[in-house]
């Protein structure tokens, strides 16, 4: 593990880190990855107090508990201060306002979060000014996919010497080990077609279209994927000169595809938009992938293909990863970069996603602390 007492910093100060929504199950893996740096202590917050309490206590000493509305401002503003760095755990952000972002300038405290909904990521980066000017560190979509995911492209576009086009795939085996809000947050994808990069255009595409069978590494092999509405596809254009950006998402066991499929396709749209719907679809698929759990597993595949040119040939550079829990590699995403922010390694003031804050070399290291393996394959395109 990084020695945090290598940059200098006194044995006897402790970093303090507030993960809001780190009583969920993506925010406990933040939390129970931050606290594998000997020198944080974390504040979490959860709705119930009760709930909050016993993730502190199961999670040790170093963290504790505090309930929090974020709906109450003058709580999120107490929450914040004096903070070393603030971690936005707390979904669906379809729904969310950029509150606990501007809090953070305010104060001039950095920020991370593991927001996956296009809209929230373009109401963050209408703040990069104001977090230019406060000085502070604000980074977005830091999770696995997003997250992760991003770095992993970046790694690609930089092993060519021109990219073209980017095509990120995932898969994810039943509920991937987090919790309810990753179903709403799949459902509420469905709702409206999106605009994707293509030949260098943004085109409409209908969600979960496209169908597409990838190779993804074992245990996963061949796995139908479709168009999925990702904050990648608004941010990766905006970062890389590429034509075209794809991004697409399926589901183990198969017939998860066929059931998100048709209800993307079939069912009227005004029933998605209906909050009683998302409700009954969401605890539905979430009890129904508890029980499928048990023998498909929660882990995530990842592909994240380049092409381009190299050495004036066309060539295509491939990374793949595979993590056997969902919702732990979430936490290895954002944790990491939490780590290079509260050591210094990183200091980028302004709101960035991921592809354009974190250097390469920064993302191997910590995913080789954390023992992640990501193969990479440069060859010539098919």
């Amino acid at each position: 593990m990084y020695d945090p007492l290598a940059k200098g910093r006194p044995s006897d100060v402790m970093n303090q880190v507030l993960v809001v929504g780190g009583g969920g199950r993506i925010g406990q893996s933040v939390v129970a990855d931050l606290l594998n740096q000997p020198d944080v202590v974390v504040t979490l917050t959860s709705r119930e107090s009760k709930t909050g309490q016993q993730v502190a206590r199961q999670l040790g000493p170093r963290a504790r508990a505090i309930p929090l509305e974020l709906d109450d401002q003058l709580s999120v503003e107490r929450a914040i201060a004096n903070q070393d760095l603030v971690i936005h755990c707390a979904g669906p952000f379809h729904d969310r306002d950029a509150r606990v972002l501007r809090s953070c300038i305010h104060h001039q405290i950095n920020y991370l979060d593991v927001s996956d909904h296009p809209s929230f990521t373009e109401r963050a980066l209408q703040y990069q000014e104001q977090a230019q000017t406060a000085g502070i560190t604000a980074i977005i979509n830091t999770g696995v996919f997003p997250g992760i995911s991003n770095s992993m492209v970046r790694q690609n576009v930089e092993a060519l010497e021109r990219a073209d086009t980017i095509h990120l795939s995932y898969v994810v085996a039943g509920t991937g080990g987090a919790g309810i809000t990753i179903m709403r947050t799949t459902f509420l994808g469905l709702l409206a077609p999106f605009a994707g990069w293509l030949q260098g255009e943004w085109q409409p595409v209908q969600p979960y279209s496209g169908r597409e069978t990838i190779l993804f590494p074992p245990p996963y092999g061949r796995v139908n994927v479709f168009w999925f509405d990702v904050p990648e596809r608004l941010t990766l254009p905006q970062t890389f000169p590429v034509q075209s950006v794809i991004t697409k998402f399926g589901s183990v066991p198969e017939i998860y595809n066929g059931i998100t499929w048709a209800l993307a396709h079939w069912m009227p749209k005004t029933w998605l938009q209906n909050r009683q719907m998302i409700e009954f679809l969401a605890w539905g698929g979430f009890m129904t992938t508890k029980l499928t759990d048990r023998w498909s597993g929660t882990g995530v595949a990842m592909r994240s293909a380049v092409t381009g040119l190299l050495d004036g040939q066309p060539t295509e550079a491939v990374s793949t990863l595979v993590l056997p829990d969902t919702a732990i590699a979430a936490g290895y995403g954002t944790g990491s970069i939490a780590q290079l922010i509260l050591n210094q390694e990183l200091n980028k003031p302004g709101v960035w996603p991921v592809e354009a804050a974190v250097p390469t070399p920064l993302f191997q290291k910590t995913m080789n602390q954390r023992q992640v393996q990501i193969n990479q394959h440069i060859h010539p395109a098919a």
